[in-house]
């Protein structure tokens, strides 16, 4: 019965140890930039997918983007005393770039999270502060994969 899980055991190691394995989204080299050049609505999200399309490369094939976002906090359920238990956090980005043909490709990203109040306001200020970071991040990795795909057709 050993010999057989030590057999099975190491044919999963040898198999996963020579797949090749890598990241989809890390340091992939793309074959273009992104230029941000209007953005609109919340300054904090525009910011951090801005600085996240700041470290792509420049290479010669660059796309004009136009980011306009939305962030909105609503209040989902309340306690007894009629104060808020529950949160969910929106982020809605709406962006728009031209592909290599000229056309004028336009879509729309809307993330959620919900989350539960913490007493401590300030400690519920920076988790709200991640969540913001997190959504905007998984965004821009949305944007970088949807241009991503046209640019290699």
């Amino acid at each position: 019965m050993n010999k057989v899980i030590i057999c099975i055991l190491s044919f999963f190691l040898i198999f996963l140890f020579s797949c090749a394995y890598e990241p989809i989204l890390n340091n992939k080299n793309y074959l273009f930039s992104i230029n941000v050049n209007k953005t609109n609505g919340n300054e904090q999200v525009n910011s951090i997918i801005i600085n996240k399309f700041n470290s792509l490369k420049k290479n010669e094939k660059k796309y004009d983007l136009t980011l306009l976002s939305s962030y909105e906090k609503n209040i989902i359920s309340k306690d007894n005393k009629g104060d808020p238990s529950v949160f969910e956090l929106i982020i809605n980005v709406e962006y728009s770039f031209q592909n290599y043909q000229g056309n004028l490709i336009k879509k729309n990203i809307i993330k959620k999270s919900t989350y539960n109040n913490i007493s401590d306001k300030f400690e519920l200020e920076n988790y709200e502060k991640n969540i913001v970071k997190n959504l905007s991040t998984n965004i821009y990795n949305k944007i970088i994969n949807s241009i991503s795909e046209i640019n290699d057709n």
